[in-house]
């Protein structure tokens, strides 16, 4: 194979994205694979899908090494990611400092695009968030659901809606044209999740593998990391 073969979060496509280029010119392999909700990325490694390495959500990380999918020593931190809100470029920003202001964002919309509820990680958290503040039943219908945050944003940016919303991982905010970061989740209903890298057990490129979870996890890379919507690890 002339590619590295990855599973990955959506949360992680805009920086190892960015990244490409870097990593051919060191290893001489393109980057190829898939970017989505990070349960059913899990899956597909389970599955049995050939897969050099992973970017998923820490916990998950660590449950497919004790599966012996991962490699354990391989296993390293990316960076901190936070679920957050998005508009269209060309509508007005939205603000939510308290769970009350959020609720009332949320009843104005016409449509609320997100990512699966059942298996992606901003996803969920959308819908305990829906839960908590008393309004999933009233804004069920219009809940616009894709199979991950990036595909949710592309929809946002086309949507035909009057006041249209978005909720998913920042990162996925930010390398979509068309719609922008408005602003995080309020205090209660806030979601930062660590991203981690890890070599697969059955990696056929273990070696670049590693070379792209150094360029990742790079001191080097820190304002690149940052530009994608990454936090530093504590």
């Amino acid at each position: 194979m002339d590619h590295l073969s990855i599973l990955s979060g959506g949360a992680a496509h805009g920086l190892v994205k960015s990244l490409v280029e870097t990593f051919k010119s060191r290893t001489g392999l393109t980057i190829d694979g898939e970017f989505g909700a990070v349960g059913a990325m899990a899956e597909k490694l389970r599955a049995g899908r050939p897969t050099d390495i992973i970017i998923l959500t820490e916990a998950l990380v660590g449950t497919l090494a004790k599966e012996q999918l991962a490699v354990p020593s391989s296993i390293k931190n990316v960076g901190v990611v936070e679920t957050a809100l998005a508009v269209r470029a060309d509508n007005p920003m939205v603000s939510a400092p308290d769970q009350a202001a959020l609720r009332k964002t949320l009843l104005a919309a016409d449509a609320i695009y997100v990512p699966d509820i059942k298996a992606s990680t901003a996803g969920i958290h959308v819908a305990k968030v829906l839960a908590l503040l008393g309004i999933a039943k009233e804004v069920e219908s219009r809940l616009k659901i894709y199979p991950n945050g990036a595909t949710a944003m592309r929809h946002l940016a086309e949507s035909p809606a009057t006041r249209p919303i978005g909720c998913t991982q920042s990162t996925e905010i930010i390398s979509t044209p068309g719609v922008v970061l408005s602003g995080p989740l309020p205090p209660g209903c806030e979601l930062a999740t660590m991203y981690t890298a890890a070599i697969t057990a059955g990696a056929a490129h273990a070696r670049e593998a590693q070379i792209l979870i150094e360029l990742l996890t790079a001191a080097d890379h820190r304002a690149l990391r940052a530009r994608a919507g990454f936090l530093e690890p504590a």
